[in-house]
C-alpha cells in the first residue's frame, strides 16, 4: 500500500484535486517551477489575486474560496495550503486566536461591542530546505494595504482595520525566502499546529453562537465586505481612538 505524505495530502477543505483548482496549477505552470520560486509565486497569487475580505464561514474548501476571489485570514490560508501541497511542496497550519481590536475599524461600530473577545485566525507553515517558515502576509492584497500606508503614514503601529503590525509602512509581506506577518502583533492565543485546517476547525469553532452565526452570514459579513471596499478605495472609516491623519476619513468615530 502507498503511503501519502499527510503534508501532501489532499482533504475535503485543500480540495486540489477540484477541477478548478487543477487547472489553475497547470494554467500557471507552478509545478515546473523551481521550490523557492513555486512558493513564491503562489503565495504572490493568494496574496494579491484573492482579495482581502469575508466569506460565509472558515470552514468552506479552497475551490470555494477560488470561486468567491475573496478571503480573510484563515480561508485565504486554506486556498494557500491546497495550492501549495498541489504543486508538492509540504505545508502545514498553526492555529491562533487574535484580540478582536485588530478587526475594528472594518467590523461596523454598532457591531463591534457584541463580537467575540478573541477571533480565530490562523497562518501556515511552510517547509523550505530543513527549515519551517511561517506566512500570514498574504492575508491583505496589496491595494488595501497600500490605501492603509497612505492613511497611516506618520505611525508604523496599527492594531485595526485588519492589520496587527508594528511596521506599517514597510511591514515583511513580499516573499523573500523568510517568515511575512502582517496580524502578529494582535494574537492572543495559541492554539498549536495541524497537518490540515479539517482537524484545526473540528476543534476550534468560532464561538458566535446560533443567532450571531446566522447575523454574520447573511447581514454582517457584506456590510463589512461593503467597508473594506471602501478601505481599498482610500475611504476610511474612522475607528474611536483614531486620530485624524493624512487620509480621507468616511463617517465619524460613531458611523457604522
Amino acid at each position: 500500500m502507498i503511503q501519502t505524505d499527510p503534508l501532501l495530502a489532499p482533504t475535503r477543505l485543500l480540495d486540489f484535486e477540484s477541477p478548478a483548482i487543477a487547472a489553475l496549477l497547470v494554467a500557471r505552470g507552478w509545478k515546473a517551477l523551481p521550490p523557492d520560486a513555486r512558493i513564491g509565486a503562489i503565495y504572490d497569487f493568494v496574496r494579491n489575486e484573492i482579495a482581502f475580505g469575508y466569506n460565509r464561514a472558515d470552514d468552506i474548501p479552497a475551490s470555494q474560496v477560488l470561486v468567491d476571489g475573496f478571503g480573510q485570514c484563515n480561508t485565504k490560508g486554506t486556498l494557500l495550503m491546497a495550492l501549495l501541497r498541489g504543486a508538492g511542496i509540504r505545508c502545514r497550519l498553526h492555529g491562533f486566536t487574535i484580540h478582536k481590536a485588530l478587526q475594528r475599524g472594518v467590523v461596523p461600530e454598532l457591531v463591534y461591542p457584541v463580537a467575540p473577545a478573541e477571533i480565530l485566525h490562523s497562518w501556515i507553515e511552510v517547509e523550505t530546505g530543513a527549515t519551517w517558515i511561517d506566512l500570514e502576509g498574504f492575508i491583505l492584497d496589496a491595494p488595501y494595504l497600500t490605501a492603509l500606508q497612505r492613511a497611516f503614514s506618520d505611525s508604523d503601529s496599527l492594531c485595526g482595520y485588519g492589520a496587527g503590525t508594528e511596521c506599517l509602512n514597510s511591514p515583511s509581506v513580499e516573499w523573500t525566502g523568510a517568515s511575512t506577518y502582517i496580524q502578529k502583533t494582535g494574537i492572543a492565543r495559541d492554539l498549536g499546529t495541524f497537518e490540515t485546517p479539517d482537524q484545526f476547525y473540528d476543534l476550534h469553532r468560532q464561538a458566535f453562537g446560533q443567532l450571531r452565526d446566522w447575523l454574520y452570514r447573511h447581514i454582517v459579513r457584506h456590510w463589512m465586505n461593503a467597508r473594506v471596499r471602501r478601505i481599498r478605495d482610500g475611504r476610511l472609516p474612522l475607528k474611536p481612538g483614531t486620530a485624524r491623519l493624512n487620509h480621507r476619513h468616511e463617517g465619524d468615530a460613531h458611523a457604522a
